[in-house]
């Protein structure tokens, strides 16, 4: 198969970590703006006046979109080329933003969500794949996905602290302002630094694949949502049939197709289906568990949201230096050892959060559990993406940050139903913020609280012996590969 990739396009030394610079600047600020949306929803509710349900939906429609045309995205970036499509999608972030910090009311930020969302599809499987065509040597690659990896977490970490000054200094809509520079930067320099990278002969996207793609995605995404809000009801597992019976149709038809949206012969080999499942898995466990520890320091601890979220910080840091050391710890340490044992991590900080009602004790075990996927993430994305051609790149890591949305949604799901059935079991109401609402206090609210934090250790609990079956399968599985770099 021919491929095109411009001939001073591959960047070498200095120039090659800037252009990581600039694509790495560009996943900070839309990470950023991700965490900031959290904060500026009540701002957003009492200015446009939107009611539940459309408040709903100005949170929700971005991660719909993401989850339900990343692969596509990744596909259609492996066609027509990924810088081209990457700039194409920096331009449209950058005006949907504008337009979103803007909106009069609720159905104009809901579609400019939208396209933040079809745009952020984009982003992310062109990051990657360009990630790839910069450095194809499987070390720097690694060292490179880390520091990918790193600015995310660093999103997340300032995300909440600059939507505080933001929204304490300014209008709402300068929460939606924050990626506008970093797409400026894109635009300015993407085509002077970031290579160009396509497959001139593949065929069309088979436009049936796309929509039976998001026919199974969306459902399954609302179910999950559904079933995490309102628990096992005809609406949630509905939607969650309905995705499993696209998806496997989806499944079938990639299978006869010459040129398929998902390769799916890939997930015959072994390493290629046991790491994103664990990727997913992971996502799925320890995503969910944070929700929780995050609701605990607020609803049981009495802390404020911003109080919450810098209670968040250590974890992020410690998740921020395993994303930087596990590169290097890879030219050591073979696979086998040292992502199981970053899991390993996880599982010691799981099991004391399962134990713990101190503040500081479960600020420092989420601190050491945030510290496990660094190895995971990394040396599993470089893994996934090695083990394809070049011209398949996009639509791998495509297929990792799509499975991480759906362990992410899947864990809120299901250790919510954990968390929510413990707590319906003691006290007869549906959640400790409800009780609280009402304005119970006394031994009423301190059952409730008890409740609630039962609930929690029992997630963590079964979240720890997952996680640690997770890690004897991925020793298993992964035992055959050398350090990084060795053949």
């Amino acid at each position: 198969m021919t491929l095109t990739l411009e001939a001073d396009a591959v960047a070498t030394g200095r120039r090659q970590w800037i252009a990581l610079g600039v694509l790495c600047l560009a996943t900070l600020l839309v990470s950023l703006d991700l965490f900031v949306m959290l904060l500026a929803v009540p701002a957003v509710t009492d200015a446009l006046g939107a009611t539940s349900a459309q408040q709903l939906w100005i949170l929700d429609v971005y991660g719909f979109m993401v989850a339900g045309l990343m692969i596509t995205m990744g596909n259609l970036g492996d066609r027509i080329g990924r810088r081209r499509l990457l700039l194409i999608a920096a331009a449209v972030f950058g005006v949907a933003s504008i337009v979103a910090a803007y909106s009069v009311n609720p159905g104009m930020l809901i579609g400019a969500r939208a396209v933040l969302g079809i745009a952020g599809a984009a982003i992310t499987p062109c990051t990657l794949s360009l990630i790839s065509t910069l450095f194809p040597d499987s070390r720097q690659r690694a060292t490179a996905l880390g520091v990918f990896g790193g600015c995310f977490t660093v999103g997340a970490i300032v995300g909440p602290i600059v939507g505080g000054i933001l929204l304490n200094h300014f209008w709402w809509g300068s929460a939606f302002l924050i990626g506008v520079p970093a797409m400026i930067v894109l635009l300015a320099v993407g085509p002077v630094l970031l290579p160009e990278y396509r497959n001139e002969h593949a065929g069309r996207i088979d436009v049936p694949s796309v929509l039976l793609s998001l026919a199974a995605i969306l459902p399954a995404i609302h179910g999950l949502k559904h079933l995490a809000a309102h628990g096992a009801g005809i609406q949630s597992l509905g939607a969650l049939a309905v995705g499993v019976v696209f998806g496997c149709i989806f499944v079938r038809r990639q299978q006869h197709l010459s040129d398929p949206l998902v390769d799916v012969r890939l997930f015959a080999r072994r390493t290629f289906s046991v790491t994103p499942g664990s990727m997913t898995a992971y996502s799925m466990l320890s995503g969910g568990v944070m929700v929780f520890v995050a609701q605990y320091f607020q609803l049981v601890k009495g802390m404020s949201p911003l109080e919450a979220g810098l209670a968040l910080v250590p974890g992020m840091l410690t998740s921020t230096i395993s994303f930087q050391l596990a590169p290097r710890l890879a030219q050591r340490i073979r696979p086998a050892v040292l992502i199981p044992a970053g899991v390993a991590l996880t599982v010691v900080g799981m099991a004391v959060v399962s134990q713990t009602t101190s503040t500081t004790v479960l600020v420092v075990a989420f601190a050491l559990q945030a510290f496990g996927p660094g190895a995971l993430v990394t040396l599993g994305t470089n893994l996934v993406i090695g083990s394809v051609p070049p011209e398949k790149a996009g639509s791998a890591g495509a297929l990792t940050q799509t499975g991480n949305e759906f362990g992410y949604s899947l864990g809120i799901a299901v250790l919510g139903s954990v968390v929510t059935a413990v707590y319906r079991g003691r006290t007869g109401s549906n959640s400790l913020g409800e009780t609280i609402a009402q304005g119970a206090s006394g031994d009423v609210l301190t059952q409730a609280r008890e409740a609630f934090t039962s609930g929690l250790h029992l997630a963590a609990g079964v979240t720890a012996v997952a996680l640690a079956g997770m890690a004897i399968l991925l020793a298993v599985t992964l035992r055959a590969l050398p350090p990084l770099g060795r053949r």
